[in-house]
């Protein structure tokens, strides 16, 4: 027992090692987050085509594309005006959403009249910002691919996830805000 008393400190300290961290199971290779992108990718490249493929059909309108990745035309100019608006500015507007099948999704008497803050409110990519291309009294007709519209979630409604959009979008009224430059 005496010799016992003597032995057990050190079977105690050579029997402390260090800890050794759990190491994962499975390592992760990316491979899902590559095939994501490539699957985006893929989608849209299928919806510029389909949108490209309107347009060539379409010999009534002059479409313009927008720095963030839309298409559009006017259906109602303001050769009068040319103050856009800006950051903070208040925007009175109306739009509806259509499928590029031309099937109506949301009318613009179901969305009804948005007053917009720009660039400090939510509304969906596409929509933020063709606002900021169109003047007061101005309507034009935008094709948004799903990127630039819902997205992979859709809108919980009538918007299934990766859906591409049309929408016409009228300003009928700018506030343009103090502190802006331009005033």
């Amino acid at each position: 027992m005496k010799n016992f008393i003597y032995i057990l400190p050190f079977i105690c300290l050579f029997a402390c090692g260090e800890p050794e961290p759990r190491r994962p199971v499975k390592t992760q290779s990316g491979s899902l987050i590559k095939a994501s992108v490539q699957r985006n990718i893929e989608l849209l490249k299928q919806e510029e085509q389909i949108i490209q493929q309107i347009i060539a059909n379409d010999t009534l309108n002059d479409y313009l594309t927008s720095v963030s990745g839309s298409w559009y035309y006017y259906n109602a100019m303001n050769e009068e005006s040319d103050y856009t608006p800006l950051t903070d500015d208040l925007v009175t507007l109306n739009y509806n959403l259509v499928s590029l099948e031309n099937d109506t999704i949301y009318t613009m008497e179901e969305i009804g009249t948005i007053n917009y803050k720009v660039d400090k409110q939510e509304l969906f990519p596409g929509l933020r910002n063709s606002v900021k291309l169109l003047k007061e009294n101005e309507t034009a007709t935008f094709f948004f691919p799903s990127a630039m519209a819902y997205g992979y979630h859709g809108d919980n409604n009538k918007i299934g996830p990766n859906v591409a959009l049309k929408s016409t979008i009228s300003i009928l009224k700018i506030d343009k805000q103090k502190e802006n430059p331009d005033n």
